[in-house]
């Protein structure tokens, strides 16, 4: 059974973009078939944390995977050369060196560093449920409060009439370079300019209304689709649906954490529904017929003859539909059988007659002082 992404590359499920890469340059430096010495546990390591990478380093593939699992992230965005290509570094370890710390305004990956390409942080919600929506799906509005893009400005943080200009600092890269030499030849790291905040741009004459941030705080109403047969303690990651960055930059995400209210009727199991009825002694003996409640409304429950307690009858496609497939579970019916705690005088009597023809000892009752006093006066 394939490991867990977060387990695999040590990060939490709310790692952000800077995170899961530190966390991937740590385990190639370690993993690469060029540094293990050909090991072959090694090199299949590394092929799992590089897939892990890719899979959540792209919001759109890390959303169909914390939805729905592995199988539905590799559906689709793994790009022309499919999955393969992420496994295919070359000859020696100098190509992963090259792909983490690039040459003159790389990214880290090969990439030309974009000036003011932030992102905006996540944002959490809790969501609360019921359990016919959490089984057919539904559309829920949200009311949050987060940061949005300033309608004076446009997002630039720039006074009207005005524009940012280009930092003389990093000269619009956002970043500044340093060389070093190490035992594995010459090493260049980047980091963000102090004088721009790694934006590439400085503003000279800041909006009023969000001072030159870009951004100012309001709140929106958001429809969130909820896919039918979630579960409980089950997160959502709307991607872009998150608070604006800083000037510009990309929105951060949604993450829509859903939880469950209690049923009065039914539990939950998975895909399974629990639930009970209640069947007299001579109806479990006998057998009968009951209406009970599902969630599609209501159904006839047969109850065979000889019935015993805590049997468990199946209505089979009666349960919640599978997230991640056709079909649904089952409504699984725990019969519980009642004993009378009291009877009439003539109940009695069938019963000890019962008892009789089936050979069954029971208990007499003697009646009490007060009843024998009673009976003296009738």
């Amino acid at each position: 059974m394939p490991r867990d992404y977060y387990e695999l590359l040590g990060v939490s499920r709310n790692a952000t973009e800077d995170e899961l890469k530190r966390a991937y340059r740590r385990l190639a430096r370690e993993l690469h078939p060029d540094t293990s010495g050909g090991d072959t546990e090694s090199e299949e390591r590394f092929k799992e944390v590089t897939l892990a990478y890719e899979t959540l380093r792209d919001p759109e593939r890390r959303r169909r995977y914390d939805m729905f699992g592995p199988e539905a992230a590799r559906g689709q965005g793994a790009g022309a050369g499919g999955m393969g290509d992420a496994f295919n570094f070359g000859g020696n370890i100098g190509d992963i060196f090259e792909a983490f710390f690039g040459g003159a305004g790389s990214n880290g990956f090969g990439q030309q560093a974009r000036p003011g390409a932030r992102r905006g942080r996540d944002a959490e919600i809790l969501v609360e449920l019921t359990l016919e929506e959490a089984a057919f799906g539904i559309d829920r509005e949200v009311a949050l409060k987060l940061p949005v893009p300033c309608p004076t400005c446009s997002g630039s943080g720039a006074r009207k009439g005005t524009t940012p200009t280009t930092c003389p600092e990093c000269r619009g890269a956002g970043q500044v370079q340093r060389v070093r030499q190490s035992i594995l030849g010459q090493m260049v790291t980047q980091s963000p300019c102090t004088r721009c905040q790694g934006l590439g741009e400085v503003i000279s004459s800041p909006c009023q209304q969000c001072r030159g941030e870009g951004r100012i705080t309001e709140e929106r109403t958001l429809n969130v689709e909820v896919p039918a047969g979630v579960d409980d303690g089950a997160t959502l990651r709307v991607s872009g649906a998150g608070p604006a960055a800083v000037r510009g930059g990309q929105n951060g995400d949604l993450f829509v954490h859903l939880r469950l209210k209690p049923h009065e009727r039914f539990e939950r199991a998975g895909n399974d529904l629990l639930t009970e009825v209640h069947v007299s002694f001579a109806q479990a003996t006998l057998g009968t017929q009951l209406d009970i409640h599902t969630l599609d409304g209501a159904e006839t429950l047969e109850i065979s003859p000889g019935t015993q307690s805590d049997k468990v009858v199946k209505l089979s496609g009666r349960g919640v539909p599978r997230l991640r497939g056709r079909g649904r579970g089952d409504l699984l019916v725990r019969v519980v059988v009642d004993t009378p705690a009291r009877l009439s005088k003539e109940e009695e009597e069938l019963l000890r007659r019962f008892a009789e023809l089936r050979g069954e000892a029971v208990a007499v009752h003697e009646p009490g002082l007060l009843s024998k006093i009673r009976s003296s006066f009738h």
